[in-house]
């Protein structure tokens, strides 16, 4: 029996990564998939991934940002699938680095409205969505920057997710009495594309820094953030909601 058996699903940020682990994991494990980001060409591939091996996927390209993308997904969940069970609103990301006093006003809202306001426009039309089934599973990519760790440079990006936990905490409080659970994913280092291991000419000692700041001496895979996802997405966390769950690999108590 697999785990997502006639669930539907939305991932968002699903064209690499994290996002498109989770998409392949969720529609392996029987869900019918929902997928969007801003590159088509990419998400057209993995629907064909998806379909190839046996599952049920449609894709919305689109930019978090906008309202109406997230109207279009769940309008897309409902029509194509039937309804919605489950969000995993993955996609997010800086805008700039640097100190707060040297930080532009202009990136300071570009960064908010990636990370934060878009878990509530995708809040806003899921969570009706999700009702009419009788209940359902929100999940929101946040990090441990700002929940356990203040790291310079990056005050916008940790305000903004730091805020996302905030907004989790209320939605399960609100959605709870309709079966509805809202929880965080805090990931620690990722081996993707944006984690600066993978920069090109990425000194040894640069890899070498930033996978010793994980207790377990190495940064994360995208299939074993998209695993936690699984989990809070799934009726294994039947009693989880308003958590905010470290996947982090022990960055957040490691002193070594």
């Amino acid at each position: 029996m697999r785990i997502l058996a006639g669930k539907i699903a939305i991932v968002t940020g699903a064209s690499a990564g994290i996002g498109r682990a989770a998409a392949r994991l969720f529609a392996d494990e029987g869900a019918h998939v929902v997928v969007t980001a801003r590159r088509s060409e990419l998400l057209g591939m993995l629907v064909e991934e998806i379909e190839a091996g046996g599952g049920s996927a449609a894709a919305v390209a689109g930019d978090i940002r906008d309202e109406d993308l997230h109207r279009r997904l769940v309008e897309t969940a409902v029509e194509r699938f039937g309804g919605l069970d489950i969000a995993f609103n993955n996609a997010g990301g800086t805008v700039g680095y640097g100190p707060m006093t040297e930080t532009s006003t202009d990136d300071w809202r570009a960064t908010l409205e990636l990370n934060l306001t878009s878990g509530f426009l995708a809040a806003k039309y899921q969570a009706p969505a999700m009702m009419a089934r009788g209940g359902g599973s929100m999940i929101f990519t946040s990090t441990f920057v700002g929940h356990s760790a203040g790291m310079p440079g990056m005050g916008a990006y940790a305000a903004a997710k730091a805020g996302l936990t905030g907004l989790v905490q209320v939605l399960a409080a609100e959605l709870g009495p309709h079966n509805v659970r809202v929880n965080a994913l805090l990931p620690g280092g990722v081996d993707t594309d944006a984690n600066p291991i993978n920069f090109p000419g990425a000194l040894p000692e640069t890899v070498h820094f930033i996978n010793g700041l994980h207790a377990l001496k190495r940064v994360a895979q995208p299939e074993e953030i998209a695993k936690a996802a699984l989990f809070l997405g799934s009726d294994m966390a039947s009693f989880v909601t308003g958590a905010s769950m470290l996947a982090d690999g022990g960055v957040s108590i490691c002193r070594t």
